[in-house]
């Protein structure tokens, strides 16, 4: 059914859009982005990696190690470092970063229970920078540094799972920030 429905369709949608008749000008139209992408983690850092865009994941997640926490002025604080290859140079990389606790997460697998603090970071996909919640855990051994869930997909635009690198990573200090604060989540998302 969903195949004829297709079928159906698709020569309307068609000869609207070669017609000039689109129902929303480009400018308007929201980014479309592969299933993998390449992304600056935290953009004055400048180091490119791939991001797998992952609808089965709620929350974003980030490679990192050393993950130590901490009290600063009454606050919880979390340190650590990420280890990364640079997309651009071939090079590993590493950095060392302190963030305010955002939240603690549990993690529930077929490994078992995974416990996982979360952290505000900020990545630059496209040409716009996007202030994210992060768990932070040891990725070393998967394909991808960074995985991108519902909650930071929902803010980028649409995802092609048939494509990938659709977008290249191109923020300055000067490109549009979304603040994780200003952020309102579809009811369906699965907050």
């Amino acid at each position: 059914m969903h195949k004829r429905l297709t079928r159906a369709l698709l020569p309307v949608l068609s000869a609207g859009l070669l017609s000039g008749t689109a129902l929303a000008s480009d400018a308007d139209a929201p980014e479309v982005y592969g299933w993998v992408e390449k992304a600056l983690i935290d953009p004055s850092w400048g180091v490119e990696v791939k991001a797998k865009l992952d609808s089965g994941a709620l929350t974003s997640s980030m490679q990192a190690d050393n993950i130590e926490q901490f009290e600063r002025e009454g606050e919880d604080w979390v340190r650590f470092e990420v280890e990364v290859e640079d997309e651009e140079s071939g090079e590993i990389v590493s950095h060392e970063f302190e963030r305010q606790l955002y939240r603690d997460l549990t993690v529930v697998g077929a490994g078992g229970r995974d416990h996982r603090p979360v952290v505000l970071m900020t990545i630059c996909m496209g040409d716009e920078r996007f202030e994210e919640q992060f768990s932070l855990e040891d990725r070393s051994d998967m394909n991808y540094p960074v995985l991108l869930g519902r909650r930071t997909i929902q803010s980028l635009g649409y995802l092609d799972v048939t494509e990938t690198f659709l977008q290249s990573p191109s923020c300055d200090d000067d490109s549009t920030l979304h603040r994780h604060a200003d952020k309102e989540y579809e009811d369906k998302i699965g907050v």
